[in-house]
Parts: structure tokens; sequence; C-alpha cells
């Protein structure tokens, strides 16, 4: 789930579409929540200082996904079309 310690503070929008992503099933990931990582979707630390924390989580099946990068998605990592509302 989305931690944010400052419901006033915003995330910053990598981008207004989904990127699509091989993911492992089994394996760690940590999509940016914050929206300022330059390896998006994933985090590299950038939130460091900021309310928002990285999502950690695996897939149970290896295959392409559509990862959130506008950072409004209800479904933390994956898209689910808040983007067109932007």
């Amino acid at each position: 789930m989305l931690t944010i310690k400052n419901k006033m503070e915003q995330p910053k929008i990598a981008a207004k579409a989904p990127v699509r992503v091989e993911l492992e099933a089994g394996k760690n990931y940590a999509w940016c929540a914050c929206g300022a990582s330059s390896n998006q979707p994933f985090c590299d630390g950038s939130h460091k200082g900021s309310a928002f924390s990285p999502v950690i989580f695996q897939v149970e099946e290896t295959k392409s996904y559509g990862m959130c990068q506008c950072k409004h998605t209800t479904r933390p990592g994956f898209c689910d079309g808040s983007h067109k509302a932007l």
C-alpha cells in the first residue's frame, strides 16, 4: 500500500501513460511512489527526505505488466487508468 506521511504532498507525475515491463515471478520489486526516480517505474532512492516510500511487491506470474507512472493509481505499482483523468 502507498505510504504517504503528509497527505498534502503529491507525487510527481513521471508520465501520463503506463510502461510495459517484464516481471519475474517471486522476485522483489520496489515501485517508485514519489515519481522522482530516474529509473521509472522503479525506485532509485530519490524519495529520501520526502513523505513517500517505495511499494515493495512480487508477482505470481512471469509476464509483461502495465506499470503506473502517473503515481495516482488505486493499485500501487500497476496502472488502473487513473492517468486518463489527469
